[in-house]
């Protein structure tokens, strides 16, 4: 089996981006998560995480509403990764892939409330675990 790339994958939220990495045998790991402030800003830091991570690309979560339809939410993640994209010099050159993010947040509450966590309490938590799930799905749809 060849060697998977290195992923990082992000939920992006108003005020936070949630991070996740892809570890050995399809494992979806969280890692953190971005305060956001400016989009430039945001752009610099998610370029930096997924560097200091030695990432090989970067899944984007795309909110479509429940009917799969591309809304605001959906069309403002495309804005970022478009920003992203333009931002990524040739040195830090890495692909970048949408994936569908539909109730990843609601899964990720029932999930933190499972282990004992408040996600009410600790959002910076839901917004990890969602970019955890996010990557997760993303790692399943390449096995076919």
């Amino acid at each position: 089996m060849a060697d998977q790339p290195k992923l990082i994958a992000l939920d992006l939220g108003e005020r936070r981006i949630g991070l996740a990495v892809s570890g050995p045998g399809d494992l979806a790991l969280p890692a953190g998560h971005i305060v956001r402030t400016k989009l430039v800003q945001d752009i610099m830091l998610v370029i930096a995480a997924a560097t200091d991570r030695k990432a090989d690309g970067i899944v984007v979560g795309i909110p479509h509403n429940p009917q799969g339809i591309t809304d605001t939410a959906a069309e403002s993640a495309r804005g970022f990764i478009r920003a992203l994209r333009k931002a990524m010099t040739e040195g830090a050159l890495l692909e970048v892939y949408e994936m569908d993010e539909r109730f990843t947040s609601i899964e990720a509450e029932g999930l933190l409330r499972q282990s004992g966590v408040q996600p009410s309490r600790d959002r910076a938590s839901v917004d990890e675990t969602a970019a955890m799930l996010i990557l997760q799905r993303y790692l399943y749809s390449l096995q076919g």
